[in-house]
Order: C-alpha cells, then structure tokens, then sequence
C-alpha cells in the first residue's frame, strides 16, 4: 500500500514523503478525562482487571491519592484517568472517543475480564461481535467513554478483497457461549497480557479524516466499511477508525470530559522527524518538547507520538 513519490513540477511544493507511516507503528495508552477519578479507578482496576501503575506525580504531590491514575497490565499502561472535575460532559453528536480497544494475548485473558465485568459492572456491557479478524465486546464506562475487549485471529486466517483491503464484518457473537468455552478457573482477572489494540473515533466528516490520518499521518486504509474509515501500520486489520455515526457535521470539539489525549508509538527518532515533516507540509502545528510530539486533528482530537525507545 505503499506510494512511490513523482518528480514535482518547477515551482510546485511537493510533499516530504508519500510512503506509509512506520510499519512498526502501534497504540499507547489512552487518555480520559474524567469528573470522578475513585469511580473511574474502580471501573477499570476492580471490573476490567488493570493494576493501578504508580505514577511519579503521587510522590511529588506528597500523597496517595494523585490527580492521574495510570493502569495496566504487566506494568504496561494502558488507560490514564486525569482528574478534571470542572470540565462539563461532552455534548451529544460531538466528536471525540467512541471507544479504546484493549487487545488480549488470548481468550482464556479475555474470558476472564468479561466475566470480571459480568460479575461487577453488568449493565456496562453493551454487545459482542465477530468481525472475522477479531472477536470483540462492548462496554460503556461509568462516565459514557467506550470500550472493546477483544482477541484477534490469526494473520494467517484473515481474508482480503481484490482491492488488498481486509474483510471485515459485524457477525453475531453469543457472549454466555464465548465464556462456557474459555473461562478457565486458573485464569484469574488480571492475568494475562494486553495492549491498546486501536482507538475508534467519532468525528464530522469521514472523507476529513481520510486527508488527516491517511494523507497526512501516512497510515494505510485497511477499510471502509458502513459509513467508517478503518486504518492502520504494517497491514494490521486497524489501530486508528473514524466514524460519523453519532457525529456526522461536527465541528471541533469544546474542553469537555472523555478523550483526553491518543497516543501513538513509532519504532525511532527518525520516524517522528519524517512524521513531523509531513504535518508541516500539510499545515498542521505541532508542539515538541523533545521527547513527545504532539498536535490535534480537525476536530481537536489531541494526539501525542513517541518512540518505542
């Protein structure tokens, strides 16, 4: 899916690169704003099974109970709570989070969390699906930030159209049936590995998304599928989806609760100085501070990126 660059006209400014972002790209924790962070901590600690990862601002600020929460697994962050009780509820039809997207090493994990959640926070859980590179499940957090719980297939059992995209599907997935045929009573909730798999995001216009997330940041389309442009580095199925389904017209978003900031990992410096020429062809701001790049979307999704190092 790569794009050869074309020798530029006289006098036309041509693009830095046209090739594909990092093929070894991939997802950091996601970070929500939220208005009850004890609430929030117990969600995702107590009913999704994440461990309460120390975070440097608890000693600094002299006490146990930090402003921000950072949780995980294996000592892997994969959710940040910050606390920002003044902000106001994001407003309906805006954009923003539709949901973070936590991949399970395997099902017997996976089965383990559902059931955690089952147990704990059942009127959270809003439905299952297979879409035949994964198996996944929904949930709504306390605060309305969404969240998937899911297992990928094999590579190998992936199965892609003429035009090299992925095929995808939303195929109906008991889940009482997935927890009979993987909950093991020597998994433990909290066992097990995970890592952010994808973020999906609610935003205006998909053909708007396309020119910032493809065009721009460089990943490649992996599908479009009912309305929801599915994206990604190194031919995975996705680590980034925009949809218009509740947000169709919207503009940038107000300060409000929910998405705080997408994160983004790249294999090396390199990469983010390529990623850094390619936003300022396209008029982009960006911010670095050395260590973190960071700059929003059109609808003022903030994101950061990082390298793996």
């Amino acid at each position: 899916m790569n794009a050869h660059t074309t020798q530029a006209a006289p006098g036309v400014l041509q693009s830095p690169t046209t090739e594909s972002i990092a093929a070894g790209t991939g997802m950091d924790a996601v970070t929500l704003l939220v208005a009850d962070l004890d609430l929030q901590t117990h969600y995702y600690r107590d009913g999704l099974a994440l461990e309460v990862i120390e975070h440097p601002d608890a000693r600094l600020l002299g006490t146990d109970r930090p402003d921000v929460v950072t949780l995980g697994r294996a000592g892997r962050p994969l959710v940040v709570l910050r606390h920002t009780p003044d902000l106001p509820r994001a407003q309906r039809g805006s954009a923003g989070l539709f949901h973070t997207a936590l991949l399970f090493d395997d099902q017997a994990a996976l089965a383990a969390t559902l059931a955690s959640v089952a147990q704990q926070f059942p009127h959270t859980y809003t439905g299952s699906a297979d879409h035949l590179v994964s198996l996944a499940f929904y949930l709504t957090d306390p605060e309305g930030n969404g969240v998937e719980l899911y297992w990928d297939r094999s590579r190998t059992l992936w199965s892609y159209g003429p035009d090299g995209r992925v095929q995808m599907d939303s195929l109906r997935l008991d889940p009482n049936a997935f927890l009979r045929d993987h909950l093991d009573d020597s998994a433990a909730p909290g066992t097990g590995g995970a890592t952010v798999g994808h973020v999906h995001l609610q935003v205006g216009d998909v053909a708007a998304a396309r020119g910032f997330y493809v065009d721009a940041l460089g990943f490649d389309v992996m599908a479009d599928w009912h309305g929801a442009l599915f994206v990604s580095a190194g031919g995975y199925h996705h680590h980034l989806a925009m949809n218009t389904w509740n947000s169709a017209g919207a503009g940038p978003r107000a300060s409000s609760l929910g998405l705080g900031e997408v994160a983004i990992v790249v294999p090396t410096a390199d990469d983010v100085a390529a990623l850094t020429s390619r936003l300022a062809f396209h008029d982009v701001a960006v911010r670095h501070d050395g260590a973190t790049l960071r700059f929003e979307d059109p609808w003022r999704n903030a994101i950061s990126v990082t390298t793996a190092a």
